[in-house]
C-alpha cells in the first residue's frame, strides 16, 4: 500500500457515522480532572472524516483541523453545526509543511505514520514544540510488526524508539497492540502503541 494509492474518500465513506475513538475520549477527560482552563485549544492532525474535531468542538473546545486530503473537509463540514463553527479553524497541509500553534493537546489519530521517514523527526520536534506546558499529545504510532511496514512513505517505530520520544513528556497511557486483525482495506496485522502523554 502506497499513500497515493490509497483511496481516502472511499475510507472516509466506509467509516461514516463511527463514534470518536476512545483514546480521545480519554485524553479530553483528563483535563476535566484538572482546574479549568477557558477556551481550551486542540490540534487534530490528520483530521479525515472529521469525527474527533466534531467531538473536541462539541466539548467547548478550540480547534485547528489539519488534513493533506481536501475530501476530509467535506466530511468534516457535514459534521459541525453551525453554532461551533466560530471555535473551527482549517488547514490543508502535508506534514512536513504543516503549521502549528501553540496548544493545549494535539490530537494525532493514525495519522503521522503515514509522514515519510525523512520528514518524521521535525514533524515530531514541531509537535512537541506546540504543546503547552501541561498539555497533551494523543495518537497512535506504528510499529515495526505491523503489515504496512515495508511501506518506505510511512514511518515505523520499534518498541525503543517510541518510547523515546516523550521525554519531554509524563506518559499517562502507553498500550502496545502486535495482533491480526481488519483494516478497512482486508486483513492486517497491527503493530500500533496508543499514547497519551502530559507535557512537563
Amino acid at each position: 500500500m502506497s499513500n497515493n494509492a490509497f483511496q481516502w474518500d472511499k475510507f472516509y465513506n466506509n467509516v461514516s457515522g463511527r463514534q470518536p475513538r476512545e483514546l480521545l475520549i480519554d485524553a479530553a477527560g483528563r483535563f476535566g480532572q484538572e482546574p479549568s482552563v477557558h477556551n481550551r485549544r486542540a490540534i487534530d492532525l490528520g483530521c479525515g472524516d472529521g469525527t474527533e474535531t466534531a467531538f473536541l468542538l462539541a466539548n467547548g473546545w478550540h480547534v485547528l483541523a489539519i488534513d493533506n486530503e481536501p475530501a476530509a473537509f467535506k466530511h468534516l463540514n457535514a459534521k459541525i453545526p453551525l453554532d461551533t463553527q466560530e471555535r473551527l479553524q482549517t488547514q490543508i497541509a502535508k506534514f512536513e509543511s504543516v503549521t502549528l500553534v501553540p496548544s493545549d493537546m494535539i490530537y494525532a489519530g493514525f495519522s503521522i505514520p503515514f509522514c515519510r521517514p525523512q520528514f518524521f523527526e521535525s514533524l515530531w520536534h514541531n509537535i512537541v514544540n506546540n504543546i503547552n506546558p501541561g498539555g497533551r499529545f494523543a495518537g497512535q504510532l506504528f510499529g515495526v510488526n505491523d503489515t504496512w511496514a515495508s511501506n518506505a512513505d510511512m514511518t515505523f517505530l520499534s518498541g525503543e524508539q517510541a518510547p523515546a520520544l516523550f521525554t519531554a513528556f509524563e506518559v499517562e497511557r502507553f498500550d502496545e497492540e502486535d495482533e491480526d486483525g481488519h483494516s478497512t482495506v482486508g486483513p492486517k496485522h497491527w503493530h500500533v502503541f496508543h499514547v497519551i502523554a502530559r507535557k512537563k
